[in-house]
């Protein structure tokens, strides 16, 4: 795959197309399974609220995984993103109701590099709360 947005048609300050991921019990459970990170504080509320949390949370890989969706969606190949880094900075608090939670991801070009990169800034937030901080992504474009 190559990444369908061209160097050349991107500035800096192109907003790329804002996205809503919705998180539900169901979902971190199907996640666990895949990840392997069973860790109690994101499917037994009983055992989060023991150890200090409000809720279950939803894995940081998780939360991680779904915000650089925004940037893999916009480029057509996940292949394009060459370094992505975040900083955790807040749970993505799941209630066990039949609307669990939402992310809400964007992103924005703030750098045009060398050998066709750019780097996109994210803004992730899960009920009005910044998840991730300093969220970056270098992506080659085509």
């Amino acid at each position: 795959m190559t990444a369908k947005i061209a160097y050349d048609d991107v500035e800096v300050g192109t907003e790329l197309p804002a996205q809503s991921f919705p998180v539900t019990r169901a979902t971190l459970v199907r996640y666990a399974g895949a990840s392997g990170d069973f860790n109690p504080i994101h499917w037994n509320e009983e055992f989060a609220k023991e150890v200090g949390l409000p809720d279950v949370i939803a894995h940081g890989m998780f939360t991680m995984a779904e915000a650089i969706r925004v940037v893999t969606d916009w480029t057509g190949d996940p292949a394009a993103v060459v370094e992505y880094g975040v900083r955790f900075t807040k749970p993505v608090v799941v209630p066990n109701d039949d609307k669990g939670a939402t992310i809400e991801a964007s992103g924005k070009v703030v750098a045009k590099l060398d050998d066709n990169k750019v780097r996109v800034d994210l803004t992730v937030t899960s009920a009005g709360l910044k998840v991730l901080g300093m969220s970056r992504a270098v992506v080659r474009l085509a």
